[in-house]
């Protein structure tokens, strides 16, 4: 699984890409769960966001959600940080 997140906007605006792939990763059978919670959340359109805050578009493989701050569930905040972390 290849998962993508492009996070934007925030108070300088400047836009951050990373991604991860599990293939081969002892703990792929996680990040699978994760995903698939974060995505059952979010939108299919971008979402207006707040002034200042951060825009995210996530990407599962061939299939991509947005969302936005200061509304993302639990499961997308988890998500998005660690493939922001931990990504390349």
């Amino acid at each position: 699984m290849r998962i993508q997140v492009r996070r934007t906007g925030g108070f300088a605006g400047i836009e951050h890409h990373a991604e991860v792939d599990t293939s081969g990763r002892a703990d792929a059978q996680e990040w699978h769960a994760l995903a698939e919670e974060a995505a059952s959340g979010g939108r299919r359109t971008p979402p207006i966001g707040v002034p200042d805050g951060f825009s995210y578009q996530v990407t599962i493989d061939d299939s991509t959600f947005y969302c936005s701050d200061p509304r993302l569930s639990e499961s997308q905040r988890k998500l998005i940080s660690r493939v922001l972390k931990e990504g390349a």
